[in-house]
């Protein structure tokens, strides 16, 4: 199962740079997105799975799970939300602004076909 994870946060996260790579601000955006849901993946492979245990230090437990990856995961979760959320507005912004999205025109570059 934890193979299968690994092969699927890879397939994410090789589509998020291709999307990454492209002209758009919009796929820039939803690639950055899909590549915090490979990296959720990753590190939700990465701190295993832990069955049975309560994630509390006790004298009266002896098998506990570790809280790091959950946390991590959440942080994750908060920190992509709030940078999709600025990307937006920003894309928008400029969308309106310049009437383009397309990043070769936002440079400044000129294309070779015009």
């Amino acid at each position: 199962m934890e193979i299968l994870i690994i092969v699927l946060a890879g397939i994410l996260i090789g589509a998020s740079v291709y999307l990454m790579l492209s002209k758009s601000l919009l796929r820039i955006i939803l690639g950055t997105g899909i590549l915090s849901h490979g990296i959720l993946l990753m590190l939700l492979t990465m701190g295993g799975l832990k069955r049975g245990g309560i994630p509390v230090l006790d004298d009266s437990v002896q098998q506990y799970a570790d809280p790091l990856p959950q946390a991590m995961l959440l942080t994750v979760i908060v920190i992509t939300f709030a940078l999709t959320a600025y990307m937006l507005v920003v894309a928008i912004r400029v969308y309106r602004e310049l009437g383009t999205d397309d990043v070769e025109q936002l440079k400044g570059v000129p294309r070779e076909d015009d």
